[in-house]
């Protein structure tokens, strides 16, 4: 079938759309929260009426219970949480389709040990029967992270390489706030306070986009209480290392009515400090080479400021308007220091240089959604889009001293960039749920991109005038359309086997200009399907088995692409590569849950798997660092987790063991052998009633071996404490980052 012929069966079946009532049955809604008026990880059961028999079971990690078609007119809702004492809700409906409780308070539960007075810790994180992990922030000792970032770094199963988030055995993952997809710059705008829980979907369905091999979904909290909330939050970091840095966070929401208005604000300023070592080898007698580079970035946070405004309008319990903006504004200063000793088969050269770094970064975000629920089913039509605009000035003055063998030379350089990115995208969700475990979803998106950027670079020699160097400076213009439709459909074969399967079409079409090196214009379309599917067998109530397959693709990001030049000193320099292709993954994965125990297998079949290598520049010494495509990979894993909680302990662990194999017959570089890489994590919460609250979280990173890369490995040690005063209206926390590093 031809694109246009998909995307119109989409749209026909968006057209079905009709608010309809489920007769005879209805839906229950009901916020849990606890004295402190945060939400609480909840277990709710509905019980028939006289035999306590269970109709519908279900955990909500955000304190938000809803249960859809429901028939009996009489029932109990009875509410769990550890620490919490049970609470019983007798249900009447009078013939009502949509059943609302409103804010139910649950009391909390203490007991005594040791004449010490113990209260439980809701479980971190929750593992779902669908290989998804929920970790939960609101409440948790998470909610005084810095950012989201800090959250994430502290999740299991999340790592950090180079300004990506990938999930550990999936690869890089496509992050969304709510129903809406991010980008990586967007999260600073995020306000922590905000967030209930943190979604890790390991199986993406094809509701969403086909990028990213993985999905880390942000939930924050849906309403404000009534009246006027709000927070202060200040907090505050040293290190010998990097120095000091400070954090503040606000937030204000005020709700009337139907009208929510929310607003926040976050400032951080200090210093932050990498060192990166590089070496590189040509062992060959007659072109030997042996480079040596140390790269110190010291970097100077002048004003690093977050901030946002929403607001929200609910005409009626099933329907909402929202209106939000969101920006950030980085002033980055401080300076980049490079040392590269060079020795070839005749010469020995040191090179210095000295980078004062002035950086501005200005993004801007205006979001608007549309939700409305059509009936006590579930079924719901939802409309967002949004447009961002990111720019970025680059204004970076270059100094260096260099020696060659007896000969010492110097040189100034200036770096001038400018650089903007716009991105607008709209789409239209249906849902259709036939029953209660039954349903039909459905949806067109479409997504427009278009950057551009200037790179001027100046040279002076010592005691002269700068002048322009064109090769290193260029011009680049990218335009991207990208329409999608997909419709995804999930139901029981039988009271114990239950399955999802969808597609989504995705098509692209781009246009690339730069004045790089000789210049080049390309223009490309390419359409690619992404089906998925989803099994899972339940044995017993506790104890369950998935069998899942993901079709997904990575494109490379806008400035990947861009060939303009980062310097780094006379013989390195990072270049974007016009001429990379996406990435297209297979992955199949199988898995068990019982109870809080998850174990996983997958592997990953890659085409086209993006690498980085260090090309033989112009000269016989200069390297050019940039991403290249390798010809396919192969890698599989193997994970286990488990949640346990005993009284006033509550533990997460994870173990992961994955190898990654790279094949490539194209550049000739010699790939590295492939070894299992371990993954391992623990977050421990001991929580003492009106003493503190004490976290004890380590994560491993082991070596890791992948096509052209060996990476070191990575461990941290983190430990935090939090005392609640004047009854829970104030927190003071205490964190020790990388205790032993």
């Amino acid at each position: 079938m031809k694109p246009v012929g998909l995307l119109c069966l989409t749209g026909i079946l968006l057209t079905l759309t009709r608010s309809a009532s489920g007769q005879q049955v209805y839906s229950l809604t009901a916020r849990v929260i606890n004295a402190g008026q945060e939400p609480i990880a909840v277990h709710a059961r509905l019980l028939s009426i006289p035999d306590s028999a269970v109709l519908k079971s279900g955990l909500f990690p955000d304190g938000v219970v809803s249960f859809p078609a429901i028939s009996q007119t009489n029932a109990v809702l009875r509410l769990s949480s550890l620490s919490f004492a049970d609470t019983l809700i007798r249900i009447h409906n009078n013939g009502h389709s949509q059943l609302n409780l409103g804010v139910l308070v649950m009391q909390e539960r203490n007991f005594q040990l040791h004449e010490v007075r113990i209260s439980g810790q809701a479980p971190l994180v929750s593992q779902g029967s669908n290989g998804s992990v929920d970790v939960q922030v609101t409440g948790t000792i998470l909610a005084g992270s810095t950012s989201v970032t800090q959250i994430l770094e502290r999740s299991p199963g999340v790592t950090f390489n180079d300004g990506r988030i990938s999930v550990v055995g999936k690869g890089e993952a496509l992050l969304f706030l709510n129903s809406q997809a991010i980008t990586y710059e967007q999260l600073a705008a995020i306000p922590v306070s905000q967030i209930i829980r943190i979604e890790i979907i390991a199986n993406p369905s094809s509701r969403y986009d086909a990028e990213g091999k993985a999905v880390i979904r942000i939930i924050t909290k849906a309403n404000a209480e009534k009246g006027t909330t709000g927070s202060i939050t200040q907090q505050y970091t040293y290190s010998d290392f990097a120095g000091g840095e400070s954090n503040t966070l606000s937030d204000l929401n005020h709700r009337k009515g139907k009208l929510t208005i929310a607003a926040n604000y976050t400032l951080r300023a200090g210093h932050d400090r990498e060192i990166l070592h590089t070496t590189r080898t040509r062992p060959a007698t007659t072109n030997f080479l042996h480079s040596d580079l140390t790269t110190d970035w010291q970097r100077k946070l002048r004003n690093y400021s977050s901030y946002g405004v929403g607001i929200q309008y609910n005409p009626s319990d099933n329907t909402y308007f929202s209106l939000g903006y969101k920006g950030n504004l980085d002033k980055l200063g401080g300076s980049q220091d490079s040392r590269n000793s060079i020795t070839d088969a005749i010469n020995q050269g040191i090179y210095n240089s000295r980078l004062a770094k002035n950086e501005k970064r200005l993004n801007h975000s205006l979001i608007f959604n549309y939700n409305r629920t059509l009936d006590s089913l579930g079924s719901a039509f939802f409309i967002g889009s949004q447009v961002t605009r990111f720019r970025t000035d680059v204004r970076d003055l270059i100094s260096e001293n260099n020696a060659l063998n007896d000969s010492i030379f110097s040189r100034r350089l200036k770096n001038n960039q400018s650089y903007s990115i716009t991105i607008f995208s709209a789409q239209a969700d249906y849902t259709k749920a036939f029953g209660s475990d039954k349903k039909l979803e459905t949806g067109l998106k479409l997504t427009y991109a278009t950057t551009a950027s200037g790179t001027d670079f100046l040279v002076a020699a010592s005691g002269e005038y700068f002048q322009p160097d064109p090769k290193l400076s260029s011009q680049f213009d990218y335009t991207e359309w990208l329409p999608a439709a997909y419709i995804n459909y999930s139901g029981a074969i039988s009271k114990s086997v239950h399955f999802g399967a969808g597609i989504r079409n995705e098509w692209t079409h781009y246009t690339l200009n730069t004045t790089a090196g000789a210049g080049q214009m390309i223009q490309k379309s390419y359409f690619n399907v992404f089906p998925n599917f989803l099994l899972t067998k339940t044995v017993w109530d506790d104890l369950a088995f998935r069998l899942s397959y993901v079709a997904k693709i990575t494109r490379p990001r806008y400035q990947a692409l861009n060939p303009w030049v980062i310097y780094q000193d006379p013989f390195t320099s990072i270049q974007g590569n016009p001429g990379l292709r996406p990435e297209k993954v297979h992955a199949f994965e199988i898995g068990m849950n019982y109870r809080q125990f998850d174990l996983r297998a997958g592997y990953n079949y890659t085409l086209d798997p993006r690498s980085g290598a260090a090309l033989r520049g112009d000269g016989p010494n200069s390297y050019v660092l940039k991403g290249i495509n390798l010809e396919k990979d192969h890698t599989f894993f193997l994970s286990g987790s488990a949640t346990l909680t005993i009284g006033w302990w509550n533990t997460t662990n994870t173990v992961t063991l994955s190898q990654s194999n790279s094949i490539d017959n194209q550049y000739g570089f010699e790939l590295v052998k492939p070894r299992p890489q371990l993954y391992a994590y623990t977050s421990n919460t001991f929580t003492i009633k009106n003493l503190v609250k004490i976290q004890l979280l380590a994560w491993y990173l082991g070596d890791k071996y992948y096509g052209l890369y060996y990476n070191k490995s990575r461990a941290t040690v983190t430990l935090g404490l939090e005392k609640d005063f004047f009854k829970n209206a104030w927190k003071l926390r205490f964190t020790a980052n990388d205790l032993f590093h």
